[in-house]
Order: C-alpha cells, then sequence, then structure tokens
C-alpha cells in the first residue's frame, strides 16, 4: 500500500495518506486502500485509537484526484461515490474511534473524509470546504449530509453552495473541527489524546462511539433505550469490574477489552 503509510504504537494507529506530489488527492486505488485498511484494523481487538493525516506539509486531502474525475461516466462517477462511502461506512462503523489531523488543505473529499472521522483536529495552517460546486458537482462522499448533521442545515448549505474555503479559527468557531493547535504540535496533540484513549475500557469507548452515532438520527427516547441497553450490557464485562475495583482501591486500571 504505497498510497498509504500505517505505523503502530501498541494500542495506536497512524494512518497517513502517502500522495504529497498529488497533495494526497483521492483516487479509486487511495479509496480501496483506506478502506482495505480501516477494516483489517477493525478485525484487530487490540487496536484502540487511530489518527489520520496526509503526507507532507501543504494538505491532509486536497480532494478527490480530478483528473481522475473529469472524463468519468455517470456510471463510473456513481461506482467511485460508492468507494467513498464504503469508506466512510467503515470508518464510522469501526470499533476504535478515528481522530483526523488536519495538516493542510481538507476540500471536497477530504473533508468529507474527516467528517467520517470521530473528532477533527487542526493546524493552524489548515483550510477546509466542500468548493465541488466549482467543478459542476457536489459532494459525493456523504458531505452534504455530513456537514448539515456536524455544522448545522444552513451553514452547510451556505459552505457547499458558495465553495468558500474555512480558515482553521472559522472552523472551529462552527464546530467544524473540534481544536486548532500550532501546525507543529498536531500529530504530537492527536497522538497524545489518542493515547490517552487507549487508556479507557475499550469497551466502553466503542459503546460511546455507537451510541453517539445511532443516536444522532433517532428520537431522544430511542436513543435513551440504546444508551440504558449499552449501559447495562456493560456490566457484563470485565473491563467494568476491573475500572470500579481500580477506583474504590485508588489504583489505575489496566483493562483488557473484554
Amino acid at each position: 500500500m504505497s498510497n498509504l503509510i500505517v505505523e503502530r504504537d501498541l494500542h495506536v494507529v497512524r494512518i497517513t495518506v502517502n500522495r504529497p506530489d498529488k497533495l494526497n488527492a483521492l483516487n479509486g486505488e487511495v479509496l480501496r486502500a483506506l478502506g482495505d485498511a480501516i477494516a483489517g484494523l477493525d478485525q484487530d481487538p487490540t487496536v484502540r485509537a487511530v489518527v489520520l493525516t496526509g503526507a507532507g506539509d501543504k494538505a491532509f486531502v486536497a480532494g478527490a484526484d480530478i483528473a481522475a474525475m473529469a472524463q468519468m461516466t455517470p456510471v463510473e462517477a456513481r461506482a467511485f461515490a460508492d468507494l467513498g462511502h464504503r469508506l466512510g461506512a467503515l470508518i464510522e462503523g469501526a470499533h476504535f474511534p478515528l481522530i483526523a489531523a488536519v495538516n493542510g488543505f481538507a476540500l471536497g473529499g477530504g473533508c468529507e473524509l474527516a467528517l467520517c472521522c470521530d473528532f477533527i483536529y487542526a493546524s493552524d495552517r489548515a483550510k477546509l470546504g466542500q468548493p465541488e460546486v466549482g467543478l459542476g458537482i457536489l459532494p459525493g462522499f456523504g458531505g452534504t449530509q455530513r456537514l448539515a448533521r456536524r455544522i448545522g442545515p444552513a451553514r452547510a448549505r451556505e459552505l457547499c453552495m458558495t465553495g468558500d474555503l474555512l480558515g482553521a479559527q472559522d472552523a472551529l468557531r462552527i464546530g467544524l473541527v473540534n481544536v486548532v493547535v500550532p501546525h507543529a504540535d498536531l500529530l504530537a496533540k492527536s497522538t497524545e489524546v489518542a493515547k490517552r484513549i487507549a487508556t479507557r475500557a475499550p469497551l466502553a469507548v466503542t459503546a460511546v462511539k455507537r451510541a453517539i452515532l445511532r443516536g444522532a438520527d433517532a428520537p431522544l427516547a430511542t436513543g435513551n433505550e440504546l444508551e440504558a441497553a449499552s449501559f447495562a450490557s456493560l456490566f457484563g464485562s470485565q473491563d467494568q469490574r476491573e475500572g470500579m475495583r481500580a477506583f474504590v482501591e485508588k489504583r489505575e486500571a489496566t483493562f483488557e477489552g473484554r
């Protein structure tokens, strides 16, 4: 997978999209490689958090590969969109959280990729947006849907209809990103948070991810029922017993994901 760099430090994995000469643009090969990497990691219960970023100093992912898209037929475009949606579903369905470390441009498909992740940390040099209308198309990897859910329909319409780009501080102001850090500190900050998550009870972290995702579009009563069922089920886990025992004994818990 020359288009990806996958590095592991105990329970934390860093995935780097590695096409810096193309500003890490997404083509079919990269989408398939990313999907396969996420699916493979999801089979490993010892993976507890993933940081996703882009190679080089300019871009997280500058967008989909326009040169590859330019001659697509509608049938080919639908297949390309399906690859993007498959990747988004794999990221959202993974048992571990993913942190998007946006180190530069995250435009079009790159912004959509970040939106699939559980949260977004941005460099102070980051630029985010959905500029597809300037190419005669609209976002095709879930951008209209996830962006509206994250920042609200009115702001999502404005960004997707104008194609305007947001700097990091403006993205923070409207809730598109979670935090903005100095460019040189981005990977350290993202990795530090991933490692902190990795010390928490893995089954509980997974349950949090799924409860929030599945409850986001459900009526409140349905979401609360989902939460209560997940809460109760964790009382059958070894991690719950270890966590509460460690609290009573005033020591750090050691979680095994069981």
